[in-house]
């Protein structure tokens, strides 16, 4: 898990950048017209202290937000609090867009009587939320608005979004992380854990031995049991069967494979123990959570896979 350095353009009280067609291109749309190229680091474990909007508007994937783990699609909208770490895992090609903005404690801003209201929003997106709902329309339409407004109206049009959300229903904010999460200081074991994590990524549907990810981190099994922990809030076992979880979830929403193929499929050894943490974490066997969903072929809904 690395820091990202954000800057905000001078100038400017926020950033905004947009992808066309991985969130490692993107462009920082500026106030005054045009944009300017960066590398992005959604596609990493990352954190950084500046709160973040982001918004997909084509594509799929895999969110990993604290020791959250769900499907995101296009539309999703998701608030992130500073300092939680973060992981978008594409399936292929997505766009969109991304607000980014910082407040410490002695910004202007809170000099404001009329910024009370945004307090407990902030505080809530601590373990991030996922928008949903009439809200989720209203958001995302600003953001798509933002991107073409220069200067004060620009402004006026992110206060405006700011109120928004801090006037959201709870029943459209929907909790991601079980708790709030705060980046180990230590940044010295950030970059193996970075490492570790998109081994894991890539390779879960492949038997993952220990030996072979200690030798990923380049860290001695105690040492790597304590920092994965530290840095996903899961043990290394419950973080690979969440993986497969979510992966499972999204093939029989999809799909019309059977649940064994499934099993197999998504790094599970015996149906059996898939069939129990199944159940764990969504609470009905595979084939009920099959026929909640829309069939073979259809859209599934996201899905949030809970801490085991």
């Amino acid at each position: 898990m690395r820091r990202e350095t954000i800057n905000i353009p001078a100038g400017q009280s926020f950033r905004l950048i947009r992808w066309r067609s991985s969130v490692k291109d993107v462009e920082n749309l500026l106030s005054g017209g045009g944009c300017v190229p960066l590398r992005g680091e959604g596609a990493d474990w990352h954190y950084h202290p500046e709160m973040e909007l982001t918004l997909f508007t084509g594509g799929r994937g895999d969110r990993f937000v604290g020791d959250h783990i769900g499907h995101f699609r296009e539309g999703d909208l998701v608030l992130l609090g500073g300092m939680l770490p973060h992981h978008w895992h594409s399936a292929g090609k997505t766009s969109g867009l991304s607000l980014q903005w910082h407040f410490p404690a002695d910004h202007a801003l809170w000099q404001l009587p009329e910024a009370d209201g945004l307090r407990e929003l902030f505080q809530k997106a601590a373990g991030g939320l996922r928008l949903t709902g009439a809200v989720h329309g209203r958001i995302a339409g600003m953001m798509e608005e933002l991107a073409g407004l220069k200067g004060l109206a620009r402004f006026g049009r992110f206060v405006e979004l700011l109120a928004e959300l801090a006037a959201a229903p709870a029943d459209e904010l929907e909790a991601l992380a079980s708790r709030s999460f705060q980046a180990p200081a230590d940044a010295t074991y950030q970059e193996p854990m970075s490492r570790v994590l998109r081994h894991l990524v890539r390779h879960f549907r492949e038997e993952i031995r220990l030996a072979e990810v200690l030798a990923v981190a380049g860290l001695t099994k105690p040492t790597f049991s304590r920092q994965f922990r530290r840095h996903t809030g899961r043990s290394l076992s419950d973080f690979l069967i969440g993986i497969r979880l979510q992966a499972a979830c999204r093939e029989l929403s999809t799909t019309s494979r059977s649940v064994l193929e499934i099993a197999l499929g998504c790094g599970f050894t015996q149906v059996s123990f898939f069939n129990r943490a199944f159940r764990r974490a969504m609470g009905c066997s595979p084939s009920e959570f099959r026929a909640r969903g829309t069939g073979a072929g259809g859209e599934a809904s996201p899905v949030k896979i809970p801490s085991l």
